[in-house]
């Protein structure tokens, strides 16, 4: 989980060591990158959706914690 915070919050921030600390607890490199992966597809999906003000689909139960009014 912490990696995945820091590469939501500061890409940049993040070193080998935090790949290493993944392996250590036994994630494979494929585990590693498919994590890298997903987290970054989500990461740029939540800002468009942001950057776009999309808004639920009419269908969609509002639930105030998962999109909350401006």
């Amino acid at each position: 989980m912490d990696y995945a915070v820091a590469i939501t919050r500061e890409p940049s921030s993040t070193a080998r060591r935090d790949i290493d600390e993944l392996r250590e607890v036994g994630w494979t490199d494929a585990q590693i990158l498919t994590a890298t992966e997903v987290i970054g597809f989500f990461n740029y999906y939540v800002r468009m959706v942001e950057a776009l003000g999309v808004e639920p689909e009419p269908e969609m139960e509002r639930d105030a914690e998962v999109w909350p009014n401006p």
